[in-house]
């Protein structure tokens, strides 16, 4: 297949392991597992003390998976056997009946409804990996290679992609409206496979299409479209180095994938805010002082300072910055001082907040954003996690998703973590295993 030919958006039909529900009849006696238990948010997104909870309220979590402990005191493995650990888990969890797999090639509906009863839907099925670079999916998102390497090792170690990227890509409206959208909406009205609500309100259901007529008509669909990786940079960087890893074996040429309409189910698109440990905020003030308007708002409330920052964002780039005695708005910053120092990025890529906070604040402060903890979406959070490490927190204001769309249609990157789509896919509602027999035959499963 020539590379032309191969870069188009596909999403393949596969047998999905998914956690066996009461009806199932595992191999061995397990005890009843309630689904909303066993699901777990991405891997990255995840605290120290958020993965003990999910554990300690069912040890089937499949964080257990996506986060196996650097350590296990019971069996005195640590460091490189961790993603060992993970690999025999999904494989005892299968013995045991715990994860049992779909008898049928099928593409998956899942859709998420939140407690403010807004929904998104889409498919999920086995992503057919373009050639890098490709106009068929584009990121939008700088990656860390200490990221990707985790995930390529914990990939390759279970050979099985554990939880799905997260794609977007305009399916059109009214009479334009794609056919896979249709049949998605179609797939809702029959009985789900799983239908469950997480601790926190938001409802979870998954049908399959297992008619290949319906494959067939979702595939013509997507052929002459393309679609934006919204979440999961590391991961699909990870799943093109196995292909290159493995090449020949058309396993690896496919990667677990959610794909959403945009159209259809606009998604909503946060911060991701950082702490700076043991840095004040006067300081990272005066240095921004050099290409930006600072304003002291010291003695305004989080929620007053935050309502000046998405003001002033809505006029250009802006940030926050807050420790535990000042708070200072960076706004205004000089459009000429920015493409002096960012002469080949566009406009739209040095208007993000994360652009100038990576490429103009932070090293006037000697600080680089590798150093930051990061905190999604929750304001109020990253307050507090910089008074407890006695140091800053940077609040960005949301960038707009036309200039997210319009950075990756330059073929530029954002800087890592520049944006938070939600509502992210929960993961071990559907999980793809890669063995021997995973290479497509005659009846095309994957």
């Amino acid at each position: 297949m020539s590379e032309s030919a191969a870069d188009v958006l596909s999403l393949v039909p596969f047998r999905g392991l998914r956690y066996a529900s009461p009806d199932a009849r595992p191999l061995l006696e397990t005890p009843d597992l309630d689904p909303a238990l066993a699901l777990a948010p991405p891997y990255d997104v995840l605290t120290a003390d958020a993965v003990t909870d999910l554990v300690r309220a069912d040890p089937r979590n499949a964080v257990r998976l996506t986060l196996p402990p650097a350590a296990d005191p019971r069996s005195g493995l640590s460091g490189p056997d961790r993603y060992a650990r993970a690999a025999r888990t999904l494989h005892r969890w299968i013995a045991e009946g715990v994860l049992v797999r779909d008898a049928d090639p099928a593409l998956y509906v899942y859709e998420q409804t939140g407690p403010d009863g807004v929904r998104q839907r889409g498919l999920i099925g086995a992503l057919r990996l373009p050639p890098p670079r490709g106009r068929a999916v584009r990121g939008h998102e700088d990656v860390l290679e200490s990221s990707v390497a985790d995930r390529v090792r914990l990939m390759e170690r279970t050979r099985a992609n554990l939880e799905p990227i997260f794609l977007l890509y305009r399916g059109g409206t009214g009479p334009s409206r794609g056919a896979a959208t249709t049949l998605t909406g179609a797939a809702c009205r029959e009985t789900p496979l799983t239908d469950t609500v997480t601790g926190d309100g938001t409802r979870h259901r998954l049908w399959a299409i297992t008619d290949p007529d319906r494959h067939a008509a979702v595939a013509a669909d997507l052929s002459s479209r393309s679609a934006m990786i919204a979440d999961g940079h590391h991961r699909y960087a990870a799943y093109q180095r196995l292909r290159a890893r493995h090449p020949g074996r058309r396993s690896w040429a496919h990667g677990l994938a959610l794909l959403v309409d945009s159209d259809s189910f606009p998604p909503r698109l946060n911060a991701i805010h950082r702490v700076f440990d043991g840095v004040a905020a006067r300081r990272m003030a005066r240095a921004a002082t050099a290409h930006a308007r600072v304003d002291d708002l010291t003695g305004l409330s989080l929620a007053e300072a935050a309502a000046r920052l998405a003001d002033a964002a809505r006029r250009g780039p802006a940030l926050l910055l807050a420790d535990t005695r000042h708070g200072f708005l960076v706004h205004e910053v000089d459009r000429a001082a920015l493409a002096a120092a960012l002469p080949h990025r566009s406009e739209q890529w040095r208007s993000l907040p994360t652009a100038v906070l990576c490429h103009v604040l932070l090293p006037r402060c000697g600080l680089r954003d590798e150093d930051a903890r990061l905190v999604h979406d929750d304001a109020a959070e990253a307050a507090a996690a910089a008074g407890k490490g006695r140091g800053t927190a940077v609040i960005l204001p949301p960038p707009r998703i036309d200039d997210v769309y319009a950075v990756a249609a330059h073929g530029e990157l954002t800087p890592r973590k520049s944006t938070s789509f939600t509502p992210k896919p929960r993961t071990g509602l559907v999980l793809r295993v890669l063995e021997p027999a995973d290479d497509p035959d005659s009846d095309g499963r994957r």
